[in-house]
């Protein structure tokens, strides 16, 4: 089951804390789907899954929102 994160609104660097907090809740190996507006989650979440040895698997934007689909591996 794909747990989703809406951070919709939201300005950096509250949509990384925000994802941070949640991942905690998703399984090992689990999904996390997190909807953003803020531009600049696109490359601020590609760091952050970089720094924190979790996988982006997908990023879509589609209209101003961006989707981004992470797997924990941590």
């Amino acid at each position: 089951m794909t747990e989703i994160l809406d951070v919709t609104g939201l300005n950096c660097p509250l949509p990384i804390l925000r994802t941070k907090k949640k991942l905690k809740d998703v399984a090992m190996d689990g999904l996390l789907q997190v909807v953003a507006t803020d531009p600049g989650s696109v490359k601020d979440m590609a760091a952050f899954c970089r720094q924190t040895g979790n996988e982006l698997v997908e990023t879509v934007e589609a209209g101003g929102t961006f989707t981004f689909l992470i797997k924990r591996k941590v």
